[in-house]
């Protein structure tokens, strides 16, 4: 799965079915972690059944499933992750991430940098909305 800042973000669920110890039930996911949860089976070389019937064992009994995947997947790349691999994706300088997001937008405020930059909120909700959480 790429890390690329530019690649367009897809928002919206995938249902699909997954058999649990046998059972069949059905997983909504976003696209990205359908993709993930597909790398780490071929990693680990299982299945997704394999994977998911193994999280739902160990996951809490008032999580569920979806959310337990996601914990997962989040846990199974943070363990794996080192200060070297960091470092050679560029990792460890919070302004380069801002670079590579190509973002002109101060987040602290959320006020433009520049006057040909939209702010990040704009896309999101309306001023009236961001007012009214903000």
């Amino acid at each position: 799965m790429s890390e690329n800042f530019d690649a367009e973000y897809k928002s919206t669920l995938i249902g699909k079915n997954v058999t649990i110890l046998g059972r069949r039930t059905s997983v909504r996911l976003e696209p990205e972690m359908w993709g993930v949860l597909n790398d780490v089976a071929d990693r680990e070389q299982t299945t997704i059944h394999e994977l998911c019937s193994l999280i739902a064992l160990r996951k809490k009994s008032n999580a569920s499933l979806t959310s337990s995947i996601r914990v997962f997947l989040l846990l199974y790349f943070r363990a794996s992750s080192t200060h070297e691999g960091h470092m050679r994706a560029g990792h460890g300088n919070f302004q380069n991430m801002i670079t590579r997001a190509k973002v002109d937008v101060d987040l602290k405020t959320g006020e433009k940098k520049s006057k040909d930059s939209i702010p990040f909120f704009d896309h999101l909700a309306s001023d009236e909305t961001i007012r009214k959480v903000g």
